[in-house]
């Protein structure tokens, strides 16, 4: 069972409540080039990005924020570290959210600016605490980062927010480190009702850090801890937001685009299953439709799987293929032609349910379309 939080609005998105879980990234080009960041901007809302965070460290980069801001379609968290006067402008400059740790901007007071800023242009506020950078005094305290000093450092934050009578709020309280990132998550979500935005920071690249990130996301969202997610990868921020959809679609909590079912392979299979995978999920990528499409080289256990599938593929004797259509043994296709076949009738399944017709989808009509 998901954990009971608030919800809190980031531009026009909610987050927690009962709320669906949003995925986020984080762009890396040049603040200040409005036009590099609004095409990257534009891969992650094509990827299905809820909401990106852009970093403000300099007055020329909240200065290029406000074009930034019109120019997105998802809502922008204003990435900010230190600066108390980069919150003002990026609040000022359209942004949805500002990421700060109320305890780096400096005096009461300074929160306080933020916090009217925030409040005159309805602004939410996520706190971010990380291991890598918890207070001094914090560190002296518990003698290393651990669970509990991520805990009261999150706390600390959030009562310099609640002390200015501000309440749109998340927290993160990240760790690259597993383990701790995940007990701290815990203790945290006993504590407090506010949103919390899950994240394994510096994760690694694509192959290692989508695998310590599933593991520590998916806990968390698997124990119904969770709001909101970002997976951190040293690799295109594209890249987070797919990982991002296939940890939640694993999970069941949201379904985006086209879940492929495939085979490692053996020496069974009737085609190159691996080549031929890669190949769908490129040519596939531009599919939003929830749909499910089994690939499998063989039939040892393509039948099953393929009854479970919306669209299915068994790899078969002598360069002929089994396609199997809402489970069930419909046609073959050469091996010359899967390809493109398989990419037709995905795309015309996906443009029957977008037209709100996927009760009344006839396969073979699917498939004559496939054949045109």
């Amino acid at each position: 069972m998901r954990r009971k939080s608030r919800q809190i609005m980031v531009g026009n998105v909610p987050v927690g409540g009962d709320a669906p879980i949003t995925v986020q990234t984080m762009t890396n080009t040049p603040t200040e080039d409005a036009v590099a960041t609004i095409d990257q901007i534009r891969r992650c809302e094509e990827a299905g990005a809820d909401i990106i965070r852009v970093s403000c460290p300099t007055e020329e980069a909240t200065a290029a924020f406000s074009k930034i801001t019109r120019a997105a379609r998802v809502p922008i968290v204003a990435d900010i570290h230190f600066h108390y006067k980069r919150a003002l402008e990026a609040a000022d400059a359209g942004a949805a959210c500002l990421r700060i740790n109320p305890g780096n901007i400096g005096s009461s007071q300074r929160v306080a600016e933020v916090v009217r800023a925030a409040k005159a242009n309805g602004c939410a506020i996520r706190i971010g605490v990380n291991a890598g950078s918890l207070e001094k005094d914090l560190l002296e305290k518990y003698g290393e980062p651990c669970p509990e000093a991520l805990i009261e450092s999150a706390l600390d934050h959030i009562k310099l927010l609640q002390d200015h009578d501000f309440h749109e709020y998340k927290v993160a309280v990240k760790a690259s480190d597993v383990f701790l990132a995940v007990a701290a998550y815990h203790g945290l979500a006993e504590t407090v009702d506010c949103p919390l935005h899950l994240g394994i920071t510096e994760a690694g690249g694509l192959i290692g850090g989508t695998v310590k990130s599933s593991i520590g996301i998916g806990s968390l969202l698997w124990a119904g801890i969770g709001d909101t997610i970002r997976v951190s990868l040293s690799a295109e921020p594209e890249q987070e937001v797919k990982v991002g959809f296939e940890i939640l679609k694993s999970l069941g909590l949201r379904t985006r685009g086209v879940r492929v079912v495939s085979c490692p392979s053996c020496s069974r299979q009737g085609f190159d299953v691996i080549r031929t995978v890669e190949a769908l999920e490129k040519r596939l990528e531009h599919i939003k439709t929830p749909m499910s499409l089994s690939v499998l080289g063989c039939v040892v256990n393509g039948p099953g799987e393929a009854r479970e599938t919306d669209i299915g593929l068994t790899g078969g004797g002598k360069g002929k293929h089994m396609v199997y259509l809402r489970g069930v043994t419909d046609h073959h296709v050469a091996s010359e032609d899967m390809l493109d076949h398989i990419v037709s009738l995905v795309e015309a399944k996906a443009a029957e349910i977008e037209a709100g017709e996927a009760a009344a989808f006839d396969p073979h009509a699917a498939h004559a379309v496939a054949a045109e």
